[in-house]
């Protein structure tokens, strides 16, 4: 039962890092009274406002990676780590201008799995298998001149049953904090620093986000922006009666740094993160209660190329 039971934890808690909520079968206009991003600091002078200017049959091809090392400790000293591993070839586009801003498709066209060298066959076998199922996962997003979401839907294979929906959710995340990055209003300069806050859910559980981005560097279209991310959850409790369990979050953060290169042009952009997290959880089951506690560290890469009909 304890195995099962860290191995449910490790699944839970490694989406918590990187992963949104998403209403996987409606499209959902963005609230225009809402602005999502708050202007810290203007920067320098000469300011410009940051705006995407994306052409209409814009296509972006990326390659995204994704590995995670988890270390679960329980209160009787057993210990578990894992170091799971994907990565994905991703296509946005082409581009279709509509009245409001651009709409593309985008779409997983193949997951491999991050098998280490050495590792058992069948297991590698079984890595891969599971990642295959990200096969042809996708959906349609339109977003205005400034990066806001106004409508996202996932495709029918995205519905699936059998999707692992921490991986989708990690995905979906990772891509809107560091490849479609949401640009402040104002005009901005060098050194400008700009916020945006989110609340996710998974599985019950709620984490706020916070993604601050700072402009480092820009020649025309192309921008070079730091960005930091940190996630933090309240003390909460889920039940999950399937399993016959009930997690209590004493501690759940993490924190990641990264740079982004964001192509005003494109439908993606290149960027690098890693981070880490703590999570200190309680688990009662049929046969009592377990403390956890969760050490993890991740990387996070993504790289693109742009044509342009």
């Amino acid at each position: 039962m304890i195995k099962q039971t860290i191995a449910r934890i490790l699944i839970l808690a490694s989406t918590l890092l990187v992963l949104s909520s998403c209403k996987k079968d409606s499209t959902t206009a963005a609230d225009a009274s809402q602005d999502p991003v708050l202007l810290l600091d203007a920067g320098a002078e000469p300011k410009a406002p940051l705006r995407y200017k994306v052409a209409e049959g814009t296509t972006t091809k990326s390659n995204m990676d994704f590995t995670i090392a988890t270390l679960a400790t329980t209160d009787d000293a057993a210990a578990l780590s894992i170091v799971p591993g994907v990565r994905l070839h991703i296509v946005s586009g082409p581009a279709m201008l509509t009245d409001k801003g651009v709409k593309f498709e985008v779409n997983i066209t193949k997951a491999e799995a991050a098998v280490p060298q050495g590792l058992d066959p069948d297991l590698a076998a079984e890595l891969q298998q599971s990642a295959e199922i990200l096969d042809d996962v996708g959906g349609t997003v339109e977003m205005n001149d400034r990066g806001i979401a106004l409508s996202a839907e996932l495709n029918d294979k995205a519905k699936s049953p059998e999707l692992p929906v921490r991986l989708l959710m990690m995905i979906v995340n990772a891509r809107s904090t560091l490849s479609r990055v949401v640009l402040p209003a104002e005009p901005v300069g060098l050194g400008a620093r700009w916020e945006s806050r989110k609340e996710l859910t998974l599985y019950g559980f709620k984490v706020q986000q916070v993604d601050s981005y700072t402009l480092v560097e820009r020649v025309g279209d192309e921008i070079k922006l730091s960005v930091v991310v940190t996630q933090n959850a309240l003390p909460q409790t889920v039940d999950f009666p399937d399993e016959e369990i009930s997690i209590g979050v004493e501690q759940m953060r993490a924190n990641a740094n990264g740079e982004i290169i964001l192509n005003l042009n494109a439908l993606e952009s290149d960027a690098a993160a890693s981070g880490e997290a703590t999570d200190k959880l309680s688990v009662t089951g049929p046969e009592g209660s377990k403390k956890v506690e969760l050490n993890e560290a991740f990387e996070i890469r993504m790289t693109n190329t742009t044509a342009y009909e």
